[in-house]
């Protein structure tokens, strides 16, 4: 049992060389706790039995000191190498033994000066002490220090959480007995010590209590009730002693002198106790919980010293072997990364990323996700209304109306409609050329950890790849390009999805769609009829009435032959004096095959009726239209129309002849650039309609094929060369002999990594044989 504690001294002593101790092996060890000058030092001492501490007002422990305490016998000549008497070391100072205990008790003040400055500054960093004595029974004890208040000298304003934080970190360790110290003179039950032991062990199976400066309680009073546990209960124990005075230390007065007026003391004032009281109880109760301690804590602590060794193994193998052959190296790596460059986009990679879509799947995701979003949200119409279309339509047909819809104006639209289709495509291919770069970045662990272990090789290989890219960059959008060009070359109107059968079913579907706007332009023209024959029938009686009342005034009709009148064209309008030729308007007469039968044949039936129809509509605005007054007083409507006395018809204005009055120049208005705004006739807006629904279906088979073709294209002219080349490419670039120790100069930091590492690896192995050494009997 006694060769346990040795055994977690060879830990702490290998360990404290990779700087590894308690955090990560959390090794069994003593903690001593309590507040300022609660006699922590004092305890310590009396148990090594030297005076080595330093010593003060306030605040004197400012750094943890580990102390290790070896019983050496005084017959083991071996260790004690002809030393007769106690002697230390520190591991800070190496091998250097300290036999004067007052140059250690000034080493212990100057290494904390060292880091903590000379006015009560404190550090978390421990100060490693090793005693060999005969006087002393195998321990490892953490002094800490003392529990504070308010700051003094320069310590922060938050002194007392630093002082707290660095406690909990060690009495925190499940491997650790926590040694609550507090004063007699206080109030037990108030004790700050024991409420943090009790916050990190409930249940208190590793808490031992002790109680200082039993001498200095009031008179008439004792600490029986506390030290049996009737007033707070603690599961490991009470133990009460007496500390030197201030006085005391002064004087130099020796520890076995102390040791000696306590055990007087306690058989004095506690006789039934002073067996299970006093500081050499409490070292021997000490000795024996650590024992007890390490051997159930030796097996745990073994299996989590072989996993800290296979944690390292791994890192270290992460780390990568020292560069020994550097062209197989750099082939290796470069292989390495192709692999994994190619798998990345294959999808076939060892570790998958599940944050975020890298490598394949997000090209996937912009070939059938962004691209065609992109492509299915573009309007065939967008910016293209119906005054552009109709404007488009009459540009096609020149100086001729049109009497169907012409396929130039359709191709000149569509062909605007399919280079939009241009842009996203491009977009696309952009989108995928930062893709593979970024692939560069997400290509598996093991080669980001190469890459962060040679960084000047990797940038040389992230120009390559960068450099691969961009040469295909300038092809792909060319290809790109080329296949928006082809659609644009030719525009087959005999695609199978784009027939004459579709165009006529179009055509179909527009009449379908205006069969009531039809309907009621029907009705609504053969009312126009029917009124415009009744205007006609009225206008004949009054014809007749106006000839009666000439004959009974014995004014006999017009006599004149047809040869003496003067010549006009057919259907002219007299002259009417006085009147403007804008306000009458045309008229036609309705017996119009007198034309026909003037010519020798006669009117087809055909134009007959459509002629008659044309005519009572005319009829309909004649009777509508008012001609003005001044015209009507100087000569009769009706007279002018029908005949009447040659002399009193207006004689033909000569303008040749002097003294004619002039009339005005009409001009015709300006033609405007675009036409203006109006409604369209049924025939234009059916045109546009037919020009519409072309356009809509053109474009869509067109945007089929760019979304099929394009995606092919990029993986083609882009993705499959750079996967294919990549490998060959970073060796033609990157195997150069005199290149390759630039390019292999390893990190400095990564470096030093492994080396740690390998330390901390054999630190292991170490530790592994350590405890190996410990009988089985032991920890049974």
């Amino acid at each position: 049992m006694e060769s346990l504690i040795p055994t977690i001294n060879k830990l702490q002593d290998v360990f404290a060389a990779v700087g590894a101790r308690e955090a990560e092996i959390q090794l069994p060890q003593i903690v001593v706790v309590g507040s300022q000058s609660a006699g922590k030092s004092s305890v310590i001492e009396a148990v090594v039995g030297r005076d080595f501490l330093p010593r003060g007002v306030g605040i004197v422990t400012r750094r943890p000191l580990l102390l290790q305490l070896c019983h050496v016998p005084l017959n083991e000549r071996e260790t004690r190498q002809g030393r007769k008497d106690d002697w230390a070391r520190f591991e800070h100072t190496g091998e250097k033994i300290f036999e004067d205990f007052e140059l250690v008790r000034k080493e212990i003040e100057d290494e904390t000066d060292r880091l903590t400055g000379s006015n009560k500054g404190i550090a978390a960093a421990p100060i490693s002490l090793k005693i060999f004595s005969h006087r002393v029974v195998n321990l490892t004890l953490v002094d800490l220090p003392g529990m504070t208040k308010l700051p003094v000298g320069d310590q922060p304003t938050n002194i007392e959480e630093q002082i707290r934080e660095m406690i909990m970190h060690y009495i925190t360790n499940p491997n650790s007995i926590i040694l609550a110290v507090t004063p007699a003179n206080q109030d037990f039950a108030t004790s700050e010590p024991l409420k943090m032991a009790r916050d990190v062990d409930p249940e208190g199976a590793r808490t031992l209590a002790v109680l200082t400066k039993l001498d200095l309680m009031d008179h008439g009073t004792d600490a029986l009730d506390v030290l049996t546990g009737q007033l707070v209960q603690v599961k490991l124990g009470i133990i009460g002693v007496v500390n030197r005075s201030q006085a005391d230390i002064k004087n130099k007065k020796p520890i076995d002198e102390a040791l000696r007026d306590e055990e007087g003391y306690l058989v004095r004032k506690y006789p039934t106790l002073a067996t299970r009281q006093g500081t050499r109880y409490l070292a021997k109760t000490l000795n024996r919980l650590l024992m007890h301690h390490i051997r159930e804590c030796l097996p745990s602590l073994k299996n989590r010293v072989n996993v800290l060794m296979g944690q390292c193994v791994t890192l270290l193998n992460s780390y990568g072997e020292p560069v020994e052959d550097k062209n197989r190296t750099l082939l290796q790596i470069i292989t390495r990364f192709s692999t994994a460059y190619t798998t990345t986009i294959e999808g076939t990679a060892r570790n998958i990323e599940t944050q975020e879509l890298c490598g394949g799947a997000r090209i996937c995701y912009i070939f059938h996700e962004t691209l065609a979003k992109t492509l299915e949200g573009i309007d065939p119409l967008e910016h293209l209304d119906t005054l552009d279309i109709l404007t488009a339509i009459r540009n096609a047909t020149g100086p001729r109306p049109a009497l169907f819809v012409p396929e130039v104006a359709f191709e000149l639209l569509v062909k605007r409609q399919i280079q939009r289709l241009e842009e996203p495509s491009l977009r696309c291919v952009d989108l995928v050329h930062e893709e593979l770069q970024r692939i560069v970045q997400h290509c598996g662990n093991e080669i980001q950890q190469e890459m962060a272990r040679f960084p000047h090789l990797f940038e040389r290989i992230k120009d390559v790849v960068a450099n691969v890219l961009k040469s295909r960059l300038k092809q792909t959008n060319s290809l790109v390009e080329s296949l928006v060009a082809i659609e644009l070359a030719y525009i087959n109107t005999r695609h199978p999805e784009f027939t004459d059968a579709n165009l006529v079913t179009l055509i179909k579907d527009s009449f379908v769609d205006n069969v009531a706007e039809r309907e009621a332009r029907v009705k609504q023209r053969n009312a126009a009829v029917d009124r415009a024959a009744s205007v006609h029938e009225s206008q004949r009686m009054m014809e007749f009435s106006v000839r009666a009342r000439a004959e009974s005034l014995n004014q006999p009709p017009n006599t004149v032959s047809p040869q003496a009148r003067p010549q006009r064209p057919p259907y002219e309008l007299p002259s009417v004096p006085g009147a403007n030729r804008r306000d009458v308007p045309s008229v036609h007469f309705a017996n119009v095959n007198l034309v026909y039968e003037f010519n020798g044949h006669a009117e087809p039936a055909q134009n007959q009726q459509q002629r008659t129809r044309d005519d009572l509509q005319l009829a309909q605005q004649l009777a509508q239209t008012q001609i003005p007054q001044h015209a009507a007083q100087r000569s009769g409507i009706f007279t002018q129309l029908f005949g009447g006395n040659s002399q009193q018809r207006p004689q033909a204005v000569d303008p040749s002849q002097p003294g004619t009055p002039r009339r005005p120049v009409n001009f015709l208005p300006e033609v405007p650039e675009k036409p203006p705004a109006r409604k369209l006739t049924s025939k234009e807006q059916r045109d546009c309609e037919i020009i519409e629904r072309l356009i809509k279906s053109y474009f869509f088979i067109v945007r089929k094929n760019v979304q099929d073709s394009v995606p092919k294209a990029i993986m083609h002219n882009m993705v499959n060369f750079v996967r294919e080349n990549l490998q060959s490419e970073l060796v033609r670039t990157l195997y150069d002999p005199s290149t390759l120790d630039e390019l292999l100069c390893e990190n400095k930091f990564m470096a030093q990594k492994r080396k740690d590492t390998a330390i901390m690896l054999e630190t292991l192995h170490k530790a592994v044989g350590i405890i190996g050494e410990v009988r089985e009997t032991y920890l049974l």
